[in-house]
Formats: C-alpha cells, structure tokens, sequence
C-alpha cells in the first residue's frame, strides 16, 4: 500500500511521523524547492487538548517541551487609547505553551527519515482511478499513482475537489503584517507596550495584534474590516504609501499603537481572511481525504488551525495504524472524528472572529479572558 500526503506543514507531517512510528511508510510531496524556501510564519500557541496530544503521538512531546518560548505564555489587551485592560504573566503553569512556527516544523521534519519529503513538487492535477487509486501530475510533466491520497496543501487544496466543491470565502477582515525588529534596543517603548507575549489592541471592525518572537522582535498584525479589493488596491512595495494607508484606518488611536505601523521594518505583507463553511464535511470517497485547512480552514481567532492539523495528522496516522488491511474503515473512522470536530473549533473561530471586532470590542476579548 503506497500512501502520499500532499503537503509537508505541520498537519502533513504530524501524519508522516506518527505512521512512522507504526512502522508504516508514507511519502510526503511539497510544492516548495526545500524546507527553508519561506519563511513559516511567527509563533504558535499549542494546545494541551490537541497540539500536544499529536505531539505525544508522534513521541516528540518531551523534545518539544525543550524548545517552547519561555515568557510566551504572557497576554495583554488594551483598548484602542493604549490603556491597559487585562495583563496575565506567564508562570510556567499554563497549558498552551509557545513555539516558533519553522522550530516546530524542523522537529517534525528532523524526526523523519531522509526521503520521505520530496521537495519540489507542485500538484497540478489530482485524478481518481480504479478501486480507490488516485494520479497525481506535477508542474514538470511528470505523474504518480498512489493507493491513498491525503490532502493536507492547506486552504487552496488541489486536492479538495475530489471530495468538496466548496472553496474557502473571505471573512471580511485582512490583516497587514508588520516586523519591529531587535524590539528593545531599537522600538523600546513598543516593546514595553507589547511586553514578552502576546497582545491585543481592539476597536470597532479594527485592531492590533502582536507577539514577541524568541529572537527578541515584535510580530505584528493589523487587522481591519475591509473589502476583499482593499489590499489588492494599496501598492505594498512602496513602503510609505502602504503605511499610510493602513494608519487611515486607525484615526484617532493612540500614537504608541499607531507608531507600531509607523515604525515598521522592512515590508509591510497584506494577509486576506479566508474560512471553509463552519460545518464542512463530504461523503465518504474512496481512497482520499484531507486534514489541516484543506479540510477546515478557519480564521486564526480561535487560535485551533495549527493545533487541529497536528490532530487530524495524528488521529488519521492512529486510524491507519489501527486498520492495515481496511483503509476505508480507517479513513471512515478518522472522518468521523474530524467533521464534528473541526465544526465545533470553526463556530468558535467565528464568533470570536466578530466579537474582537464588534461596537464594543475588546468587551469579549475581556470576558474570554476572566477580566
């Protein structure tokens, strides 16, 4: 039985380790030239329901514990004056420590063995064929077969379309990212303001949202509710002019949240908000399925997307595990699973999506909070 995974993030991978554990080979294809092609994003929050339940079955938990961010743990939010609402140290104790994206990627990736991700390979057509086997063609020409698919290529899966028509819709918020770097010694009253986790700044259909990265730079997102056009219309290789018309949305803040924005470093990189409907699921198609946001791509506001891909990973590797000679039955388990699952985690996103952004905002993000 060959099993290929299409997509080599945090979902894909935690698949590929867990098989491997169980003595069950996979291959794992990835679009991108190698593993440092781009850069993986900022950093993670991983849940002790979820995250770290892939991580335990992957048997890289105890690894994973050495690498967190000390002080990650630490939340902050203030309203749109810069006044101070709501401020909790990180104590060691909680349950959601955090990890920088690419570190946690590198423990995955470290933890296979050589070959099992083949770099370079862009899926341009996905194809049924007989008794559950599906072809795969690549952007050079060349094709495989394989006897399961796995679509874990995130929320523009080509692998989607054999099981879901649905594609991903914008939420009607885009975040602008933003980089403050070596925070302490060159934006020092951004750092005091941030502090050594993470941070809310929330209006009215708008806000900020920021991290200290373990390399002592500050990640930060501007969010604002705004047409799907409106970031297609700012020309973001001009940094002035892309500054400028982010702080058009954040008249009358605080100048210590506006100079997050001001004081930017380097590029200024648009991100549009896209999720999947709440309750997305499919029939049952014989020899494919898929997990992370191919399967449920939702806002980041619940904090699940990177946490549900490693679960999916995990509980699909389990079911594989657990039925060698049925895959249908384990892929039937496995979905089983996942649709009210990843329903559950995509209503939450959403709501919380609305209430960072709502007349009254940060009001909820306050009571979430216990404050």
């Amino acid at each position: 039985m060959t099993i290929t995974i299409v997509g080599a993030g945090l979902g894909g991978l935690s698949l590929a380790r867990v098989l491997h554990v169980h003595g069950i080979e996979a291959t794992v294809l990835d679009l991108d030239a190698s593993p440092s092609a781009r850069a993986q994003g900022g950093m993670l929050d991983i849940h002790e329901d979820s995250g770290q339940v892939a991580l335990r079955a992957a048997g890289l938990h105890d690894e994973f514990r050495t690498l967190i961010h000390s002080g990650g743990q630490e939340a902050r939010v203030y309203d749109r004056t810069a006044a101070l609402l709501f401020a909790e140290e990180d104590d060691g104790s909680g349950e959601r420590p955090e990890i920088d994206r690419g570190v946690l990627r590198d423990l995955l990736l470290n933890s296979l063995p050589e070959g099992t991700v083949r770099w370079g390979m862009k899926v341009t057509a996905a194809e049924p064929l007989s008794g559950g086997r599906h072809r795969l063609t690549f952007a050079d020409g060349t094709s495989l077969t394989t006897d399961v698919l796995v679509g874990a290529d995130g929320a523009w899966s080509r692998i989607r379309p054999l099981v879901s028509p649905e594609k991903p819709e914008y939420t009607g918020i885009s975040f602008v990212e933003i980089d403050l770097l070596d925070a302490d010694s060159r934006h020092p009253d951004a750092a005091a303001l941030l502090g050594g986790g993470m941070s809310f700044a929330l209006g009215e259909d708008k806000g900020f949202l920021a991290h200290r990265e373990p390399d002592g730079s500050l990640h930060v997102y501007a969010a604002v509710r705004v047409p799907e056009t409106w970031t297609a219309s700012i020309d973001f290789t001009d940094h002035a002019a892309a500054k400028a018309a982010v702080l058009s949305h954040f008249d009358g803040w605080s100048d210590r949240l506006r100079a997050l924005v001001e004081e930017a470093d380097g590029e200024l990189t648009p991100r549009l908000i896209h999720a999947l409907p709440v309750e997305h699921s499919w029939s049952r198609v014989p020899g494919v399925t898929l997990l992370g946001d191919a399967a449920h791509v939702m806002s980041p506001f619940a904090g699940e997307g990177a946490n549900l891909a490693m679960l999916d990973g995990a509980e699909l590797g389990l079911a594989l595990a657990r039925h060698p000679d049925d895959v249908e039955r384990a892929l039937a388990e496995y979905e089983a699973a996942l649709f009210p699952r990843s329903a559950k985690s995509a209503a939450e996103s959403a709501q919380s999506l609305d209430s960072c952004f709502r007349p009254d905002a940060p009001a909820a993000l306050l009571e979430l909070f216990g404050a």
